[in-house]
């Protein structure tokens, strides 16, 4: 009887995994870029941007508009060593907790302003991230940025060298247009970052537009997807 005992208790905790493991429906890691393209103002506009998105009413809604959770986390990115964590992975169960989320961020200071912009660096950053993250049944990493690779290897290369089967990225463009070397940038974007089924490109127009473009790839990634609906085409841009 004992051991009878033991065995449905252990099929019990088997069966009770995978339910317990998909309360989370996604781990969604944010990554800003603070290199040196992004002046103090623009990056005030990107961090207030972000905190304004998050607490939007269609993006509240987007959060909580299924039974399954989401889980977040923050950071921002420019060289190769230079990467900080501003927000810890966190469940998003309550609207509590998301405002006390947006908070942390609204509060939070840049961490460089003078270093490039090293992509891949900081999607290998992410990939390591993200193993951290709780189980979830997606995982998708955002790349915010306004300028192209150019220090260290490219995101093709972080792709190949780090853990991204089955992680999406997608994609934010500010599409500023300040200097020569940014006019391909949303090419560059749609051929070399959007990686994964299913990955999208949203652009602002430049950084006033942030909020408006955040926003709305937020609520993209975060609403369920309905049943029998066709999926949007890879690399489609908001």
């Amino acid at each position: 009887m004992v051991k009878w005992l033991a065995s449905v208790a252990a099929l019990a905790l088997a069966a009770a995994a995978p339910a317990e493991a998909s309360n989370c429906r996604l781990a969604l890691l944010l990554a800003l870029d603070v290199s040196s393209s992004v002046d103090p103002v623009e990056d005030r506009l990107q961090r207030g941007g972000l905190v304004a998105a998050l607490t939007s009413p269609e993006v509240q809604r987007a959060f909580f508009s299924a039974d399954q959770k989401v889980a977040l986390s923050v950071y921002e990115w420019s060289g190769r060593y230079n990467q900080e964590v501003l927000l810890d992975w966190t469940l998003i169960d309550d609207l509590e907790t998301l405002v006390n989320t947006a908070e942390i961020i609204a509060n939070s200071t840049r961490s460089h302003n003078e270093f490039p912009t090293a992509m891949g660096y900081a999607l290998g950053h992410g990939a390591k991230l993200l193993q951290s993250a709780p189980e979830c049944l997606r995982k998708t990493l955002d790349m915010a940025g306004d300028g192209q690779n150019n220090e260290g290897f490219g995101p093709q290369t972080a792709y190949r060298e780090f853990p991204f089967d089955e992680v999406t990225v997608n994609g934010l463009v500010v599409n500023a247009a300040d200097f020569e070397g940014e006019v391909g940038l949303i090419a560059f974007y749609r051929a070399e970052v959007l990686h994964g089924p299913g990955a999208f490109l949203v652009i602002a127009d430049g950084f006033e537009d942030y909020e408006r473009a955040m926003r709305q790839k937020l609520e993209r990634e975060l609403t369920p997807p309905a049943i029998g609906a066709l999926p949007r085409p890879d690399g489609s841009a908001g």
